[in-house]
């Protein structure tokens, strides 16, 4: 750890980039409890992916834990516009992983990804209802 009470996310971050190459490109994986890779490709995928937002969360908020309360944020309105932006790119990127890059990509790439971008649309939207139209001051 770099400081006193933050905690270490460059070893997350390095993990979950392995396990979603692996996932994504590389394909080593074991067959898994129903002989089927694919299964465990998604499953090192997920682990992967859910490393990687702990991993996210404790760089950007510099403390340990998994929800973005809006009083962590330093300038939550401008950090929504962009969080709803990435996140209408990734719908974008979640189509062309289940169109144009589906013989490429394991079978539910898309549907995660569009998972992902979908909750990222509702907390971008929920933070800017927040501090506008359902703000109580």
């Amino acid at each position: 750890m770099s400081e006193v009470g933050e905690p270490e996310w460059r070893v997350l971050a390095a993990i979950s980039s392995l396990l979603i190459l692996d996932a994504l490109f590389l394909g080593i994986a074991p067959s898994g409890p129903w002989d089927d890779k694919s299964f465990s490709r998604g499953i090192i995928g997920l682990v992967g992916a859910s490393m990687g937002y702990v991993a996210w969360y404790r760089a950007t908020f510099r403390r340990s834990g998994l929800i973005p309360w809006l009083d962590l944020w330093e300038d939550p309105r401008s950090t929504a516009k962009l969080e709803l932006g990435v996140a209408i790119f990734l719908l974008v990127c979640s189509w062309v992983a289940g169109n144009q890059l589906q013989p490429y990509l394991p079978d539910p790439t898309g549907l995660l990804l569009s998972l992902v971008a979908m909750l990222m649309i509702l907390q971008s939207l929920y933070v800017l209802l927040s501090l506008g139209p359902l703000n109580e001051n």
